[in-house]
Order: structure tokens, then sequence, then C-alpha cells
């Protein structure tokens, strides 16, 4: 451990304490990805270049994120034009009568989606179809971003139930047969979610009767964009809206199917969502406007993209100083041969932890949550299934326990519950709410949750 991994991890707990007392983060990752730049270079020029090479490496990393979540943004601009939207959430009016129905059915949805999809092409899927239905009748727009991301960033992702990508690289890491930890791994994940989404409902219950749908409706039909939109003049027509709406719902439909047909899952599923997303603008630009949707089409991306990063923009500088702590992206902002301090810090505290029981159990918890801040969730896998399995001293059974803990606590802080600049954003940024925000609206039922099923990991799975 060099002066610069403990200069990293006053500067973890610095963010970490920022946020517990709801500031921004921004200046203190700045300002420590300043100091272990110029610490790590010996340069104060180096420490001026890290500030800028950490933001461009997770501006690179994220850009698909904010690129999907424009796009989704614009298509939602475009079909709105003419009432489009409207006509394709009045079915689900009927079924969606409640604030709590409202959440239910985001919850189901985004579970089925996300376990043949993975969670990233669902949130932008369901943020279109669901949200705008679910916000009618009562539901928070952060109540239904809650529910997107416990349930699919969280409880679907950590247990990776079909694709089984997170428990086969946990098991193969521990040495024990994937269908050990994938059946471990949904257990805990199922119980950790259930409490999660129930204790969010309960905490938010004041805030979910207070909220007005007419008064977010008419604030949000005041903004610039819509102002842009209406002084075009162009009447709205039924018509035209049945025909963007079939062509909305056969577009997506086809998506879906196509994802089934030829097994396209994980960024190909999101690349597929966004250019059929494009494809439906272009086409209702020219059905609202004829000729003019020439035009028209490139203001519907452009005030799309400048949501998302007007949004997401400020995550860009906080990734980055997470970024340094990845052996992955760490060279990219320091030069060839940086470490990854969040790694190597894990690595240490690993190192500490008794082979026994709760401790076992919490300490991987603890040490799979630390290497998630890097924002994947996915990259700290291999560490904590090499730990389990050498810590359960050939004893499959408790390996594969272990490792599935180990995988709960990377994958529902990095994958996207309790870490703001990973695919959150992208849920966020659907509801239009700040990441920050629902950062903290998450943390005491994620934290609640997979305590719960750690415990239940080691009373009874061991």
């Amino acid at each position: 451990m060099t002066t610069a991994h403990w200069l990293y991890v006053i500067g973890v707990l610095v963010v970490v304490a920022t946020m517990i007392f709801r500031r921004n983060v921004v200046i203190p990752c700045v300002l420590f990805t300043f100091l272990i730049g110029w610490l790590y270079k010996a340069s104060f020029v180096g420490g001026l270049q890290a500030v800028f090479n950490a933001s461009f490496t997770a501006g690179k990393g994220l850009f698909s994120i904010f690129l999907i979540i424009g796009i989704m943004v614009a298509l939602l601009k475009a079909i709105s034009r003419e009432g489009a939207d409207e006509l394709m959430v009045k079915p689900l009016k009927g079924v969606m009568s409640t604030p709590l129905i409202s959440y239910v059915v985001i919850i189901i949805a985004t579970v089925i989606i996300s376990l043949f999809f993975w969670p990233t092409p669902a949130a932008p899927l369901l943020g279109a179809l669901l949200v705008p239905a679910a916000i009618r009748v009562g539901l928070p727009p952060m109540m239904a971003a809650i529910a997107l991301a416990l349930a699919g960033q969280g409880m679907t992702l950590a247990g990776d139930t079909i694709i089984q990508g997170a428990p086969g690289l946990t098991a193969k890491a521990a040495g024990v047969p994937v269908e050990m930890v994938t059946t471990k791994g949904t257990i805990l994940t199922l119980i950790a979610g259930v409490i999660a989404i129930v204790l969010a409902w309960i905490l938010n219950r004041k805030e979910i009767k207070e909220f007005d749908p007419e008064a977010y409706e008419a604030e949000a039909a005041a903004t610039a964009e819509e102002a842009v939109q209406q002084a075009a003049g162009t009447q709205a027509s039924e018509g035209k809206a049945r025909i963007l709406a079939w062509i909305m719902s056969i577009g997506l439909i086809a998506v879906i199917i196509f994802m089934f047909a030829f097994d396209i899952k994980g960024g190909d599923s999101s690349a597929l969502l966004g250019g059929m997303a494009i494809i439906i603008i272009s086409l209702a630009a020219l059905i609202s406007d004829g000729a003019g949707g020439l035009d028209s089409v490139a203001d519907y991306i452009a005030e799309g993209l400048v949501f998302a990063f007007k949004v997401m923009g400020p995550i860009i500088p906080i990734a980055g100083f997470f970024f340094m702590g990845s052996p992955e992206t760490a060279p990219a902002i320091l030069g060839e041969g940086a470490p990854g301090f969040l790694f190597d810090i894990g690595e240490m505290v690993s190192q500490v932890i008794p082979a026994n029981g709760f401790a076992a159990a919490f300490g991987l918890l603890i040490l799979g949550a630390i290497t998630g801040l890097d924002g994947s969730g996915f990259s700290g896998l291999p560490v904590v299934g090499t730990l389990a399995g050498a810590m359960a001293g050939g004893d499959a059974n408790v390996a594969s326990t272990l490792g599935a803990i180990g995988q709960m606590g990377a994958i529902w802080f990095g994958g996207g519950a309790l870490v703001a600049w990973s695919s959150l954003v992208a849920v966020a940024g659907i509801c239009g709410v700040s990441v920050l925000d629902l950062v903290r609206k998450n943390l005491v039922p994620v934290l609640t949750g997979l305590v719960v099923c750690t415990v239940f990991g080691v009373l009874f799975l061991m």
C-alpha cells in the first residue's frame, strides 16, 4: 500500500461523508483526483492532466448510457407531439389505477425483461411505456425510478438467474459448480430485493401521498422543449396519433422478438433498442411535419441529448475518480502501470477477514461493495469468487455461499442500485430525477436487505 492508496481511501471516505450530508460530491472527487494524480506522477502538471483524463475516460465509458437516455427522451418528445403517448398508456390506466399497483406493475415488468435482457435496456423501454402511466395515477417519478432500480439493477442483476453471467464469473473464480452459486444467489437476492422494495415504499409513503400528478404534468408541459414544439403551430391529429402509436408498439415488439430470436443481450440489446428508437423518431417527425420533418428530427435528437447531459453530466468527474480504482481504467488516467487503487485496497481488507461464519460473510459482502464502487459490479466478481474459494478450504457449499454473498455486495452496489456513476444514471435520466437523490433513497432499503440476506446465508445456506 502506497501513500497514493491511503490518499484514495481518504478520498472515498470524504465522498461518502459528503453524500451522507446530502451535498454534491463533484468537488471532492475532482480534488482527490488531482491530489492522487499529483502524488502518483510526482508532478503538479500530472495532477491537472489526471483530472481531465479521469473525466475523459469516464465520459467514454458512460457515453452509451447518455446516448440511450437522450434517444429515448427524444422518442417520447417525437410521439407526444401528436398525443401518441397518451393512446399507448390508455389501456394501462385500468390496471395501473393506484400508486401502489403502478409500483408493483413496474417492478414485475422490470424483473421479467431484466431476467432475459439485463436491466440496461429494460429501463428506457419501461420508462417509455409504464412510467408516464404510473405518474398519471399518482406515483412520484422518484418512486418509479426506485422501482426500476431495485427490481432491475439490484435484485434481478445480482441473481442473474437466466443469463448467469454474474454467477458464472463468481463460480469459476471460486472453483465450484455455477448451479450452486446461481441457486444461492437467486435466494439471497430475492430476500434482499423484497425487503428493499417493501421498505422503500414504507419510507416514502408521505411523499407518495403528497404528490400531485396534475401539478407535475403542468410543470412538465411548461418546459422550454414543450414551448418550442408548441411554437411550431402544428395541430395534434388523432389519426396521426394512432399511426404513431402503432409504429411505436410494432417497433418495440419487434425489438423484443429480435432479442429472443437472435439471442441478443446486454449492450447489444441496448444498441438494438436505440437503433429502433432513432428510426421511429425519424418516422414520427415525417408523419407530424411532412417535409419539415427533415429539420424537426434533428431538433428532437438535440433536445434529448441536451436533457441527458444536463441531468447526467455532473456524474462524469465523479465517475472519473472511481475509475482510478479499477486496474482496467486506471492506466488510461495515470499512465501505464498505474494500479487499481480500489482493488488493491480490497485485497488488503481480505487479508484481515477471519475465514469463518458471520465475519467471513460480512467481510466478503463489504469487499464486494468496495469493488462495486467502480460502477461496474461485475469487475469485482473474480476477486470475491477467488477469496470465497480460498476461505472455504475446499468446501464447495461454503465457497458457493460466500461467493454468492460477495456477489450481492458487488452488484447491488456497482450494478446500479447504490452507485450514482453506474447504469443507475439511465434509470434516473429516463424518470427525470436526480441520480444522487435516487442513491440516497435507495441506501437504507438496500443496506437493510443486504444485511438480512447475509445473515440468512450464514444461518441456512452454509
